[in-house]
């Protein structure tokens, strides 16, 4: 199977395309929904020992999310890059060290998304966090002990994944 045709069907704060797969002699047609390069990371605050996580209303759900703090990456920015700078807006956070998790695809069969999870730790809050007025962002950090972490039950996949993750290396 390969892509043989890309057309855009919305161009808007994200992209949908139509894509036409050769497969033999059968042409199918896609829909991909492409919202492009993202980052999110597990906080784990060294003087306070506990893990920061971040709480906020989430479209898909149309519910509040208890989850990693995650953003868009932009253009060319380096991954490590952004979520340095999304962890300063969304968490106030300055990064100590960065730990790469797994680079993802959290729905190959629909979307071109990627996700770049880190492990993050952090000793200095350096600004208020909460996210960025002009995204509409109104993020609240929410500290919980190893043990709170791993009695949590957690619905978004990239968190699941980090939280494993520590499980397994921690």
């Amino acid at each position: 199977m390969h892509v043989t045709d890309r057309k855009t069907a919305y161009d808007g704060h994200f992209k949908l395309r139509l894509l036409t797969v050769q497969d033999g002699d059968e042409q199918l047609k896609r829909e991909r929904f492409e919202p492009g390069r993202a980052v999110a990371a597990l906080v784990w605050d060294t003087q306070k020992e506990q893990y920061v996580l971040t709480r906020q209303f989430r479209i898909g759900p149309e519910a509040e999310m208890l989850e990693l703090a995650a953003g868009m990456i932009d253009g060319d920015e380096a991954p490590e890059t952004a979520i340095r700078r999304e962890l300063h807006e969304e968490l106030g956070y300055d990064v100590d060290r960065l730990e790469q998790i797994a680079h993802i695809y959290p729905s190959p069969g629909t979307s071109a998304e990627t996700i770049t999870v880190y492990l993050a730790e952090v000793s200095h809050q350096s600004g208020q966090g909460g996210g960025l007025a002009e995204e509409s962002e109104k993020i609240e950090a929410v500290f919980l002990s190893a043990e709170q972490l791993q009695q949590q039950q957690f619905e978004d996949a990239k968190t699941i994944i980090a939280v494993q993750w520590v499980r397994l290396h921690r």
